[in-house]
């Protein structure tokens, strides 16, 4: 296995630079689906750190109780009300049919309240059917997941208590059995595993990437939502979950070092966005 610590120089090849020409949804069409009665700022963080990264639409699908409070908070947000309170298997059939045309990316399961299990399977297996590249978080990390992604476009970016619920097992305290950890479970079942801690480990199972971050400010609540819009963002940019994955996890790193330069350990998560536009500078190009 290759491990490497990211660096700007790495990370400027995993983000594509933008066509001068280009227009309107070319770069990047991003679905976001979360929330629930209780945690209702969760998929808003996701959806605007989606837009911060430079995706040019994002759709952002939340219970019905949450539908007002979302629109509320920013305009740019397109908002997709689910049906029922909870991801039911009609709010999924429902939500299906209003999917977004030529839908890149997507995000599922922050703060999401999940009605049944079988509702979950049939949003992801519906998403990688079309083509979707996907990020899953919080309650959409379940092992029953597991068979439906394998060898597809998917990262999974967990915190050490949502990797021990799906793969089964406590990510020790050693950094380098923590790696070879992650590395033999990305490599298992197919997919990209983003390993959330005060140092990333993100691997294919093949080649793995290390950030760390030395940021104590960013365990205020919200940050992990604020990494996985950045995934979902930069994946409808680049079909590459691996590099997509690394990205996210080093311009999320750099924000929140720029936010306790700033704040201190005072930062919130809203702070956290409001820095992604200048971490995300050094990687901006055009055509």
């Amino acid at each position: 296995m290759t491990v490497e610590k990211l660096s700007v120089s790495t990370v400027q090849k995993f983000i594509p630079a933008r066509n001068s020409k280009s227009r309107k949804g070319e770069n990047g069409i991003t679905l976001v689906v979360g929330g629930s009665y209780i945690y209702h700022g969760a998929p808003i963080l996701s959806s605007i750190a989606a837009l911060k990264c430079g995706t040019d639409l994002v759709y952002t699908c939340v219970p019905k109780i949450n539908v007002a409070p979302t629109r509320a908070i920013s305009p740019n947000l397109i908002v997709i009300p689910l049906v029922d309170q909870k991801l039911t298997l009609g709010a999924v059939n429902k939500l299906i049919g209003a999917f977004p045309r030529n839908l890149h990316s997507a995000t599922v399961g922050m703060g999401l309240a999940i009605q049944e299990r079988n509702s979950l399977l049939r949003l992801v297996k519906s998403l990688l059917d079309r083509d979707v590249r996907l990020s899953l978080d919080a309650s959409a990390l379940i092992p029953e997941v597991l068979p439906l992604l394998e060898n597809k476009n998917v990262v999974v970016t967990p915190h050490a208590g949502e990797f021990k619920r799906l793969f089964g097992e406590v990510p020790p305290d050693s950094e380098g059995e923590r790696i070879d950890l992650v590395e033999m479970k990305a490599k298992e079942f197919g997919i990209t595993v983003l390993l959330k801690g005060a140092t990333d480990i993100i691997s294919d199972g093949s080649m793995t990437y290390l950030n760390e971050k030395r940021t104590p400010c960013m365990t205020v609540g919200g940050t992990g939502d604020v990494l996985s819009g950045l995934v979902a963002g930069l994946l409808s940019r680049n079909r590459n979950a691996l590099e997509s994955a690394a990205a996210a996890s080093f311009v999320n790193g750099l924000a929140g070092s720029e936010s306790q330069k700033k704040l201190g350990l005072h930062m919130t998560s809203m702070d956290l966005l409001d820095e992604i536009p200048f971490a995300m500078m050094p990687f901006d190009r055009i055509l």
